[in-house]
């Protein structure tokens, strides 16, 4: 499905048109077991009226046979109309996830803003799923609409009265099904979104257990969780009253209209004008139209929650991305010369910088959230709100981002694993990026070396084993162009020395820039530039640095 929708509706639509051919299937075999149903009280009446009255065995067995062969198309229609409708629905829920990945995972970004990632799983799974089963409800509604014109026919040839009751009550009741399917609708989507709320919070404390549990700060995430998954509660209450109410109110309508048209037809057959057979007929007639009304229920709620969930997804797929796609051109193979003039984005206020091709550099930013812009800037998560970042002399702005991560390499701080071996983490030919990064020390260490499994975000090995393995991956990249943000906070002070060494013997003759204040790391670089209050306020050797600037010292040596 293509991010163009815009609505609702455009969600529903592509979602049902993405499976017209199941849906259509589903329609015609669900339409005609529904209106095989309605022949069967017509075909009792004439088997009551030819049959029975007239004592006619051979007319008798006829008719039976005609009501076998009657349920025998039933039970295959019904069948294979309910694999075709939950195929459609299966289907279209997983086109939408798959569209939904491509927007979130696009190399522009923007659709993470403003939702934790629980929400975005949540919208992946749960409105994705509720907007599939409307193309199971839709055919059933078409058959449920069959057999109800079926009904009225059968009727109108047993009674003008009894099938223009029919024909002429059935849209005001379908209207007012529709009316009351509106509070449900409203509340499904605050249920949505609130359980989405919950879900997002969830993730972020499971993913955060251990900081969590290291600061004692328990008690509180359990309180902001408790009340988070209380409103949840609360909205998933309101949307289940919603349904009760609904389904009660369409069910007590639909008693009534068939109550009235078992009245007509008693009324009718007691003055004469039917027969007793059509009297039969017209019973089970009214009888089976508690059928057609209840699917008309069950599909009026599907449909609310369907719009409902197709709102928050169609509102995800349109979310602008953060960069546009572009069509300059990076050199290839790049060289790796990066140059930011008056770039001025978040906390940066115009940094001017220089960094020739090869050269290893330090950042020192005193306020981490300036180190978070200049890394979103460097590797083109976002745009500088004014001047420019380029490599090469290539605006970034001007070049698709994925061609813009092919050259520069962002490696944050937070960067998370993957399940898999720590070979299939690092990637291929990782002996080289695992010494310098001392991630071989982390590979002997465990049972089966690099071919050892790491689960989920590398929840199976320590904070300093994960840094290393991270950056070891990011080295094994072997980008033009290579940005490090603190690789080594949780690592000893033995170790990050041998990092910093194995890091600047191997990107030797490759950008790279050390976005830290680990005196190890800026100890190996070429210079070292001071970012203070956005800006650039200072550079040189990092021992120059560390003797005559005081806010030096006490950002790096503190």
């Amino acid at each position: 499905m293509p991010a163009t929708a815009t609505t609702s509706r455009s969600v529903l639509r592509q979602a049902i048109s993405g499976q017209r051919r199941q849906v259509t299937l589903a329609s015609v075999l669900a339409a005609g077991h529904q209106g095989g149903e309605a022949l069967v009280p017509v075909i009792i009446g004439v088997v009551i009226d030819q049959a029975v009255d007239g004592g006619s065995a051979g007319t008798l067995a006829f008719w039976l046979a005609v009501l076998g062969v009657v349920f025998a198309g039933l039970s295959y229609s019904y069948r294979f109309a309910a694999r075709a409708a939950e195929g459609a629905s299966l289907r279209a829920a997983h086109d939408l996830r798959i569209a939904i990945s491509r927007r979130v995972l696009h190399p522009g970004g923007g659709a993470e803003n403003g939702k934790l990632a629980g929400e975005l799983v949540n919208i992946g799974t749960s409105d994705a799923q509720r907007v599939g089963v409307v193309n199971a409800a839709l055919p059933f509604g078409i058959a449920a609409l069959a057999g109800v014109l079926v009904s009225a026919v059968a009727l109108l040839r047993i009674s003008l009265p009894l099938g223009l009751l029919v024909l002429l009550g059935t849209p005001p009741l379908l209207y007012l099904a529709h009316l009351i399917g509106k509070p449900l609708e409203r509340r499904t989507e605050a249920e949505q979104e609130r359980s989405a709320h919950a879900s997002g919070v969830a993730t972020d404390l499971v993913s955060g257990l251990r900081v969590l549990k290291g600061i004692g700060a328990e008690p509180a995430a359990v309180a902001r969780y408790r009340d988070t998954s209380q409103n949840s509660l609360k909205a998933t209450l309101r949307a289940a009253r919603a349904k009760a109410w609904h389904d009660g109110a369409v069910l007590a309508l639909t008693g009534i209209f068939i109550a009235i048209v078992a009245l007509v037809g008693g009324n009718l057959a007691a003055s004469g004008s039917i027969s007793v057979g059509d009297l039969v007929a017209a019973v089970g007639l009214a009888q089976f139209l508690l059928t057609p009304f209840l699917i008309f229920s069950w599909v009026n709620g599907e449909l609310a929650q369907g719009r409902a969930s197709a709102s928050r997804v169609a509102d995800l797929l349109t979310t602008p991305p953060s960069v546009e796609a572009s069509d300059g051109e990076l050199p290839s193979p790049a060289a790796g010369t990066v140059r930011l003039t008056g770039v001025s984005y978040g906390s940066l206020r115009g940094v001017d910088l220089e960094i020739p091709a090869g050269q290893l550099i330090g950042v020192v930013a005193a306020d981490p959230a300036a180190a978070t812009d200049l890394l979103d800037c460097l590797g083109r998560a976002v745009d500088p709100t004014e001047g420019g970042v380029h490599v090469d002399g290539v605006d970034l702005s001007t070049v698709d981002p994925d061609r813009v991560r092919e050259v520069v390499l962002v490696a944050a701080h937070d960067a998370d694993l993957f399940e898999g071996t720590l070979a299939e983490n690092v990637g291929p030919a990782p002996d080289e990026a695992l010494a310098a990064a001392a991630a071989d020390e982390v590979a002997a260490a465990l049972p089966d070396g690099t071919g050892t499994a790491v689960t989920e975000r590398g929840r199976s090995l320590s904070g300093g084993q994960r840094q290393r393995v991270a950056l070891a991956r990011a080295l094994a990249a072997d980008a033009p162009v290579l940005v490090v943000h603190d690789p080594t906070t949780a690592v000893d002070t033995v170790t990050e020395a041998k990092i910093a060494t194995g890091l600047a013997r191997l990107r030797q003759g490759r950008t790279t820039i050390l976005v830290t204040t680990s005196p190890a790391l800026l100890a190996v670089t070429d210079r070292v530039v001071v970012l203070d209050g956005g800006r650039v306020t200072g550079e040189g050797g990092h021992a120059e640095l560390a003797r005559d600037r005081a806010d030096y010292r006490a950002a790096v040596l503190s």
